[in-house]
């Protein structure tokens, strides 16, 4: 004879399991969907896909996709532009865009 309350116990844990090692395949899944993205994408254009290039710019290192013409900088590299190229409207387009982030925060 079957003790229901046993069963009930059982069927229980093994949902609880159930999920447990639902939601960590999912997290599996979504890490190695990212990992991969990542590598796949590592120096690609993100516009085209093909491979970018590095070059320099006035001195200022850029990442410049051969296909689409695409233009990439890193985070530091838009001030030394702008620095560089002080007396333009790009200068002063920078300045304002950098005083509203100012007065944003």
């Amino acid at each position: 004879m079957t003790n229901a309350w046993e069963e009930r116990k059982k069927a229980l844990e093994n949902q609880y399991f159930y999920n447990l090692e639902k939601e960590q395949i999912e997290q599996l899944k979504k890490e190695a969907r990212e990992k991969l993205t990542r590598e796949m994408c590592r120096n690609r254009c993100p516009k085209c896909g093909d491979a970018i290039q590095a070059m320099e710019f006035r001195g200022v290192p850029l990442d410049k996709c051969p296909s689409c013409g695409g233009v990439w900088l890193g985070p530091r590299d838009l001030t030394m532009l702008a620095e560089k190229d002080h007396r333009t409207w790009f200068d002063k387009w920078f300045k304002q865009e950098q005083k509203i982030l100012k007065d944003d925060e």
